[in-house]
């Protein structure tokens, strides 16, 4: 059975891969699938990806470098004292994909976007990473009015 959530532990590689050296996501997802399927493997469970989640990995990477000016602008707005460039690597490539599910995947709930993307902070980044991302994560999702439940912020002039 497909894991969404291996893909995007898959895609996170990819994009810290392509951050990190400054190459194309599609280089690094490239490199990522020909050491997984090719090579030694990263995956905990030593099984080859399934084509759904190759798949899907590479919509969330593709998806992030294709709106990654538009993602940035969502983040730099809901992350109070924290300029992009400041932020780690880790926790920076998580908000990007939390961010694009959230804005251009009308098929993923919020609520799974955003534990996904503290469950990927608790995984890879720091200790502090998981309330950082989730902090940000939940103002993006109620900035775009994606949490089921959000009452729409009343205007002084609606009273």
């Amino acid at each position: 059975m497909a894991s969404r959530r291996k893909s995007r532990s898959y895609a996170l590689q990819a994009l810290y891969q392509s951050d990190l050296s400054g190459t194309t996501v599609q280089a690094s997802i490239t490199g990522l699938w020909a050491g997984v399927i090719e090579g030694p493997g990263i995956d905990d469970d030593g099984k080859p990806p399934e084509s759904e989640e190759i798949e899907f990995a590479q919509r969330l990477a593709n998806g992030v470098e294709e709106y990654r000016t538009e993602l940035d602008g969502l983040i730099e707005a809901c992350s109070t004292n924290w300029r992009l460039s400041r932020m780690p690597l880790v926790d920076r490539n998580i908000l990007r994909m939390a961010a694009f599910e959230l804005a251009h995947c009308s098929d993923i709930p919020a609520t799974v976007a955003i534990n996904e993307a503290v469950e990927l902070a608790k995984r890879f980044g720091t200790a502090d990473s998981r309330a950082f991302v989730n902090g940000i994560v939940d103002r993006i999702a109620r900035n775009l009015n994606r949490l089921q439940g959000d009452v729409p912020k009343r205007k002084p002039e609606d009273e």
